[in-house]
């Protein structure tokens, strides 16, 4: 029995240490920092599934990462086609490809997953009101098998989401 402990203790302290993670949590945590550091340093792709995105400093932060030649591609909920405020045109406007996940009654997912090592996910939306009133949290981890399942399932539902061509369209 103490030996079969000693195991599992073991294993779940490799696990502990197999990855790089952070935590931030909101309200004011640094959540929005963070995910602009990472795209900072974004150096060949970043995948983005959004619900709800509405920060203008994370958007600017991709379109930087795409005028940087960092291959950028995002999938927003079909919501994002008739939100008031949004930042879906201004990536669009700015040559990032935007598709929108139409398939599902809430393309949910808050995930970045940066230079195929870097997932960034979490309960917290890409918006102003998830860093400065919600209580969200999001966790930054450097690892690229898990990377790789999240890169996995992006392409799963790129394969069924539209083309964004701007709002009413």
């Amino acid at each position: 029995m103490k030996s079969t402990v000693f195991a599992l203790l073991l294993s779940f302290t490799f696990l502990a240490t197999a990855a790089d993670i952070q935590v931030y949590f909101s309200p004011d945590g640094g959540c929005t920092e963070a995910i602009v550091r990472e795209l900072g340093i974004a150096k060949s792709t970043v995948l983005v599934q959004a619900y709800s995105f509405t920060s203008a400093p994370i958007a600017k932060a991709l379109v930087e990462a795409e005028k940087r030649g960092v291959k950028i591609q995002v999938i927003l909920d079909k919501s994002e086609r008739r939100e008031k405020y949004t930042e879906a045109d201004f990536l669009l406007h700015a040559g990032v490809p935007t598709w929108i996940d139409a398939k599902h009654a809430i393309a949910h997912n808050k995930i970045m997953v940066i230079d195929s090592h870097m997932v960034l996910t979490g309960s917290f939306n890409f918006t102003k009101a998830a860093e400065v009133n919600n209580a969200e949290n999001l966790l930054v981890i450097d690892d690229a098998a898990l990377a790789k399942k999240y890169t996995d399932n992006f392409q799963k539902h790129l394969s069924h989401s539209e083309k964004y061509e701007g709002k009413g369209n």
